[in-house]
């Protein structure tokens, strides 16, 4: 008979160091797909638009873990997190500190929206961009609440998207 065992973020962070592409859902270790030319293009993109706009107002950080609780330590593609980066230097963002949260998905878009999202919206983070590659589209995601985000957009390509803490800027994203 097979036993699960249900890891904590201290655990997790010592047994899987070296292991590249996973992260901590539920107590659970999940091997991250791997990134395709779209998918990091995409990514990139983003990166290079919200470093450019936001400079000197919010900290921009790439597929870097999150802790969301003991339990959970996922690592989104972007998140946008209050300064200053100093405030990052021996531990990694929490929920606390996030103002916009990023995904970009093509083959983990059911995963992403089954699973993440729910976890997203427990930890409180105000707003989650839920870039699918599938259908061109931006699913921007915005008042948690019970497991839930209340509010849900869809941006085509041609619509700029603004974030909720950032109303001013108004960001291509596709």
């Amino acid at each position: 008979m097979a036993t699960r065992y249900r890891f904590r973020v201290e655990e997790f962070e010592r047994a899987f160091r070296d292991v590249p592409r996973v992260e901590l859902l539920r107590g659970e270790v999940y091997q991250m797909s791997p990134i395709g030319p779209k998918h990091a293009f995409a990514v990139a993109q983003l990166d290079e638009r919200l470093q450019e706009a936001l400079r000197g107002k919010a900290v921009i950080m790439v597929q870097n873990p999150l802790r969301l609780c003991e339990d959970s330590e996922p690592e989104p593609d972007l998140l946008v997190l209050k300064p200053p980066l100093s405030r990052y230097r021996d531990r990694h963002p929490t929920p606390e500190d996030v103002l916009l949260l990023i995904e970009v998905a093509d083959t983990s878009l059911g995963f992403d929206r089954e699973v993440k999202l729910p976890l997203y919206a427990e930890a409180g983070i105000p707003e989650v961009w839920l870039v699918n590659l599938k259908e061109d589209l931006l699913e921007v995601y915005r008042e948690p609440r019970e497991g839930r985000y209340r509010a849900i957009r869809l941006l085509s390509p041609t619509e700029a998207a603004s974030p909720l803490h950032f109303p001013e800027v108004s960001l291509p994203w596709a």
